[in-house]
């Protein structure tokens, strides 16, 4: 039952001590505004490593060509690896846990594509049908590269939507041919990319084509991979395959590891995975940190304020108000300066990290900086329960007072 008499005392006693309870309130405000700012601060920066990664399977392994720093079999160092058909069907054929795979081969000067009469620079790629999937292509008209497009060395392509749009205009793309280095290559679908438009303003061609065509033989230059359901070890463990089947084909020492360069994502991904558990666990260590010194201090002005009070509660038990009565007001009081005070703070966690990720753009490392609403509401849970707690040993020794010492207190 609402009781007006005592929400009108509580208030006027807080009116009454201005400064104290501001101060005590500023203490709690603060706390939890610094555990909002500091959560959404990690989140931003934990989805700016998220975001490179967008282009990239988080499982994938990506092999390129290097040069050998190690003399080895009475060879020199500086001698530069090159890739082959080859080496991509003994990755296919020895290496185990692979769930797709592919390879690249870059066509020297062919960056121009038209059609018609219209022009532009584009990047191409040559790969294998699997590629849509380490690198994450959603094609959103036809198809992409097939493997007949590779076994019957056919001329036909994949285009971003950023290539359509320049090329076709509002024209249907599929179907159509498209002109690279004067040779004819039909469009078969079109893509979207999570890398952004950088990525969009690629063309896809058959890998085996485009060797033929473009006097490759069996050139490559890149291989990739996906790891299926493979633990960091476990990927650990293909690295080091790869790299010593390759150093035996190669010829080149296997502790060499600039002769190839191997990037690992999902020992990457793992590792930034552990550093913002470490992160956020370190966050909430200081923001709750924080946030106890505040409701300490609650728990502190709630003493001095039953100390004050000793008498005027001698006086209310002397005319028969119940321990529950007593413990009560206390704990309104506590609970009301630390939800309020708190809820100032999230609201100005909130809304700084808002205009954060509206003032600033989004960059490499951070981006779009937020808490989410299970935390906020957490966090205003933990509020309420801290001011409960900070109140309710004060409140249970004022209970405990007895009338007569309460009215001799001077």
């Amino acid at each position: 039952m609402f009781d007006l008499d005592k929400w009108q005392e509580i208030l006027f006693t807080i009116k009454k001590n201005k400064l104290r309870t501001f101060l005590t309130g500023f203490s709690v405000a603060w706390g939890i505004f610094m555990l909002i700012f500091l959560l959404g601060s990690g989140k931003g920066l934990q989805n700016g490593i998220e975001h490179q990664f967008r282009d990239d399977a988080t499982n994938s392994i990506f092999i390129r060509r290097g040069q050998t720093t190690m003399a080895y079999n009475g060879l020199q160092p500086g001698r530069k690896i090159k890739f082959s058909n080859e080496d991509y069907d003994i990755i296919k054929n020895t290496i185990p846990k692979i769930e797709y795979l592919s390879s690249r081969y870059y066509i020297p000067g062919s960056d121009q594509i038209s059609y018609n009469n219209e022009y532009g620079n584009f990047s191409i790629l040559t790969v294998h049908p699997d590629h849509k999937y380490i690198e994450r292509t959603n094609t959103i008209e036809g198809r992409f590269i097939n493997g007949k497009d590779i076994t019957e060395y056919r001329k036909v392509a994949s285009i971003g939507k950023l290539v359509k749009e320049a090329l076709f205009k509002d024209e249907d793309a599929l179907g159509k041919y498209i002109k690279i280095n004067n040779i004819l290559f039909k469009v078969v679908g079109v893509f979207k990319d999570a890398g952004g438009e950088d990525q969009m303003r690629t063309v896809f061609l058959p890998i085996s084509t485009a060797q033929k065509i473009f006097s490759g033989e069996n050139t490559v230059h890149t291989i990739l991979l996906t790891a299926k359901n493979a633990s960091v070890e476990e990927s650990k463990n293909m690295v080091y395959l790869i790299r010593k089947k390759f150093a035996k084909k190669h010829n080149f020492d296997v502790e060499d590891v600039s002769a190839i360069n191997i990037r690992n994502n999902v020992e990457q991904f793992k590792q930034f995975k552990d550093m913002f558990s470490a992160i956020n666990l370190f966050i909430w260590i200081i923001g709750i940190g924080t946030l106890i010194a505040g409701i300490v201090g609650v728990s502190n002005i709630m003493i001095i304020v039953v100390k004050e009070r000793t008498k005027e509660i001698g006086i209310r038990k002397a005319l028969g108000a119940t321990p529950a009565s007593i413990i009560s007001l206390i704990l309104l009081e506590s609970v009301l300066i630390t939800a309020f005070s708190g809820y100032i703070g999230l609201v100005m966690g909130v809304g700084l990290l808002e205009l954060i990720s509206s003032a600033m753009p989004d960059g490499e490392f951070f981006m779009n900086p937020n808490v989410d609403f299970n935390t906020a509401i957490s966090a205003t849970l933990l509020l309420i329960f801290s001011g409960a707690l900070a109140g309710y040993f004060p409140a249970r020794k004022a209970a405990k007072i007895k009338p007569i010492v309460a009215l001799r207190d001077e």
